[in-house]
């Protein structure tokens, strides 16, 4: 597997230079793009074919912070592949009480009071999300990558994937 972090010649980071990323991209994409080689016969297609995926994968992962996290997590080795991973029991109580409150607006949609509640706790929730992953992130960034570190980034990064579901639901339903 091609290390994104290698083929954009960028250190391995939380937070990826967003210039040097896009920069890269573009200038892979004009190095490898297939067109270049349609001259050529079938088999000198493949490498700039590959080199053209691989390019257009390591852009999408590096641009989004949400997929360069999980990313980042799964090649420091602390992160499997469709991991199902186990919450703290008082995260999940947090959830249940605004799973709750979501209901009761699913239940009853006229009742403004109950959307509001649910999509403020949402907000403050992610808020809290965002504030302390940033803080944990940047600690990695700054050289601080050990696996224990890395284990709390995992833990955030599952919570943040239990919110945006929340998040979907509000939103589903929302738009009914």
């Amino acid at each position: 597997m091609t290390n994104y972090f290698e083929l954009y010649k960028l250190p391995a980071s939380f937070h990826p230079d967003q210039a040097a990323v896009k920069s890269k991209f573009y200038e892979l994409s004009r190095q490898h793009h297939p067109d270049k080689y349609a001259a050529g016969d079938a088999a000198a297609m493949i490498e700039p074919l590959r080199m053209a995926a691989l390019n257009n994968e390591a852009y999408k992962t590096l641009k989004s912070q949400d997929a360069t996290m999980a990313y980042v997590l799964k090649t420091s080795g602390v992160m499997e592949e469709d991991e199902k991973y186990n919450l703290p029991p008082a995260f999940l109580m947090e959830m249940m009480d605004l799973n709750e409150v979501i209901s009761d607006y699913e239940d009853m949609p006229d009742n403004e009071n109950a959307r509001l509640t649910a999509i403020n706790n949402l907000a403050e929730q992610l808020q809290a999300w965002e504030a302390a992953a940033d803080a944990l992130t940047r600690r990695y960034d700054a050289g601080e990558q050990t696996e224990a570190l890395l284990l709390q980034i995992k833990d955030m990064y599952f919570r943040k994937k239990y919110l945006l579901r929340i998040q979907e639901r509000i939103d589903r339903f929302a738009a009914q």
